[in-house]
């Protein structure tokens, strides 16, 4: 009988197709993301187009609060509920009904006081709480069978 793979395996075997610059960058904002959310519920996505690891309070997709995109060109921090968010400095992108994000240059972006300002409001406007006891899981929900490539072409 075979071993199980458990959901910290199958994201690390997630990470390895994505180009070494962009698997190094994943895991660095996922470093950072953890140690920010720590009770968050992180839902992990390997679609036809993107990887996503989402991060919300319960184990709906439409209560997250972020993601974390990675695809061929790079890496962004989704802000699920984003296209209400005051954006004084101008650093969100897209121009879609719901979600904004920002180009994540390196895991350090994170850190940057306005991308602190805006997580600290998205969590403040979140349309459910992320709660502070809440319990730290990792749940695959999606593995596209058909999958676009996940490195640049040379």
């Amino acid at each position: 009988m075979a071993a199980t793979t458990s959901p910290e395996q199958q994201l690390a075997g997630f990470i390895a197709k994505l180009a070494p610059d962009v698997a190094k960058l994943i895991r660095a904002a996922r470093r950072r993301m953890r140690q920010r959310l720590p009770h968050a519920m992180k839902l992990v996505y390997d679609n036809y187009n993107v990887f996503v690891i989402g991060y919300g309070p319960t184990e709906k997709p439409s209560e997250a609060i972020f993601s974390l995109a990675a695809q061929a060109r790079g890496v962004g921090l989704c802000f699920l509920q984003g296209a209400k968010l005051p954006d004084p400095k101008g650093i969100l992108r897209g121009s879609g009904n719901v979600v904004r994000n920002v180009r994540l240059e390196s895991a350090a972006t994170l850190d940057r006081p306005e991308v602190r300002a805006l997580m600290k409001t998205a969590l403040e406007r979140a349309k459910v709480p992320m709660g502070a006891n809440g319990a730290h899981r990792l749940i695959i929900r999606s593995v596209s069978a058909k999958q676009r490539p996940r490195r640049a072409p040379r």
